[in-house]
């Protein structure tokens, strides 16, 4: 009766091991994707307020090289 006992408990400790590190891969691809796509919304949103900070800064540019009109 014992060696049952032991293959069954030996069984059982493998079955939870082969479980947990299959959790274990499945949240840690999970968090690298998620990681992945907050990190390109991020470079979005700075390609993004990098773009309208030039634009601005021409427009500054523009307005700066026209000639001032004088009042009478």
């Amino acid at each position: 009766m014992g060696y049952v006992l032991r293959v069954r408990f030996a069984s059982f400790f493998a079955g939870a091991a082969v479980a947990s590190a299959g959790g274990f891969y499945f949240l840690h691809k999970d968090y690298k994707v998620a990681h992945q796509s907050m990190s390109q919304q991020i470079n979005d949103f700075y390609k993004s307020l990098d773009g309208r900070i030039s634009s601005l800064e021409n427009l500054k540019e523009i307005e700066a090289m026209k000639p001032v009109e004088g009042g009478e």
